[in-house]
This record gives structure tokens, sequence and C-alpha cells, in this order.
């Protein structure tokens, strides 16, 4: 059994390994993850949730399951529930039943989807915990060591693949704004040498074009920068 549930591990393991390198968006690389650890630990739901820095809830990012009512349930303040508790532990949560645990919100929706027993492991990078991990089972079930350690090793996968993705879209944000930036200065110095006017003066009329033109600042100084370049 344990040699079983190793070998099922590595191939689990392997998948995401693949999915993190490859040019999937996260969004897709998460649904992997939740089907793939859904039928690797035979669990009737795999869901998972991250948190919003901004509002301090849990978030629903990626499940395989059908359950609209599971899908759509309400978010979960950090601190709030299991998967509430795994955060603000960081440390991996076992219920042998959902439906009878006082912790545990939303049993009516639990009961709707036929669940039962819990495990729920924390995304963490650097110790900071980002998410959870939930695999839940239909019928009462007591999660080895081995499970555990599995789902840990795919939840220690997941937030490798968020914290990647969150690290290329805030390069790109900074990189942008660097590439506004050098246009805005090069569209001020060609206002400033073509109508003998001061830096200041040069942006609110950058600005003001802007404005009147409904296009970004970055727009209006790219054409200028293209008229300049014409003009040669």
């Amino acid at each position: 059994m344990e040699s079983m549930i190793y070998e099922e591990k590595i191939k689990a393991l392997s998948k995401i390994s693949r999915a993190i390198v490859s040019d999937l968006y996260l969004e897709d690389i998460l649904r992997l993850i939740v089907t793939v650890t859904a039928e690797t630990m035979r669990s009737n739901i795999c869901s998972i949730m991250l948190v919003d820095e901004k509002k301090k809830e849990l978030i629903i990012r990626a499940t395989q399951s059908i359950s609209e009512e599971y899908t759509k349930k309400m978010p979960l303040k950090v601190g709030e529930g299991i998967a509430g508790k795994v955060v603000n532990e960081n440390k991996a949560i076992t219920i042998k039943d959902v439906t009878k645990e006082k912790e545990y919100r939303h049993k009516d929706i639990a009961k709707k989807a036929g669940l039962c027993s819990l495990l729920c492991v924390p995304l963490a990078v650097k110790g900071k915990v980002i998410g959870v991990i939930n695999c839940y089972t239909s019928t009462s079930h007591e999660f080895s060591e081995a499970e555990i350690d599995l789902l840990t090793s795919i939840g220690n996968q997941a937030a490798v693949a968020i914290e990647n993705t969150e690290l290329m879209v805030r390069s790109k944000v900074i990189q942008e704004e660097l590439e506004t930036r050098k246009r805005l200065e090069r569209a001020k110095g060609i206002l400033m040498r073509q109508q003998k006017i001061t830096e200041e003066e040069a942006y609110l009329r950058l600005q003001k074009c802007s404005m009147d033109n409904r296009k970004s600042i970055r727009e209006v100084a790219e054409a200028i920068i293209l008229a300049e370049g014409l003009n040669k």
C-alpha cells in the first residue's frame, strides 16, 4: 500500500512539475493541480483557496467539483473556519466529519455535496501562507501520514507556481511603467525643444492632450515621438 502511494505521489508531482514549467496560464495550472490531486487522493472534491490580501479572505480559485453550491460558497475570513485556521497556524488539519465539526462553516453545503472527511494543508512560500488546498472524501476516512505528506508536497508545488506567476506579473508591470516613463521623458524633451517651454509646461500639455483625446499619456507621448521621427 505504501509503495503504491509513493508511486502515485511521484506521478502526481511529475505531472504538476511539467505544468508549472509549461506555457499554461495560472488558472489552467491550478485546475490541473486539483484534478490530478483528486484522482491521486481519491477525493470527492479538491479545491485551492487563495488569500485576498486586501480583504483578508480566502477565495476558491480552482476546483474539479461540479457542485454549484460548493463552487459558489461565500469566501472565508482568514482565521475563520478550518481553512482560515490552517492559514493562521500554517499547518495541516484533518477533520473526520465536517458536518459534525463545530469550527467548519457551510455544513449545509457539505451535506448537499456529500462531503465527510477533510484534509486541508497550507500553501506556503518562504514561511508565508498564501492559501490552502482542500481534499474531501465522501465517506469517513483517516488520512495517513503518507497522504498528508503527498498533499503537502502538492501544496508546495502549487505555492511555487502561484508565486512565480505573481512575480512575472509584477515584473511585467514594472517594465511597462519604466517604458512609459522613458517615452514620457522623450516626448517632454521634444515639446520643450520645439515649443521653447519648461519641463512642467511640457508635461501639462501632454496631460491635457491625453484628457482631451481620451487617450493614455503613453499613447500621446508615442504619437509625439512618431511625428518627430517622420519629420526628420
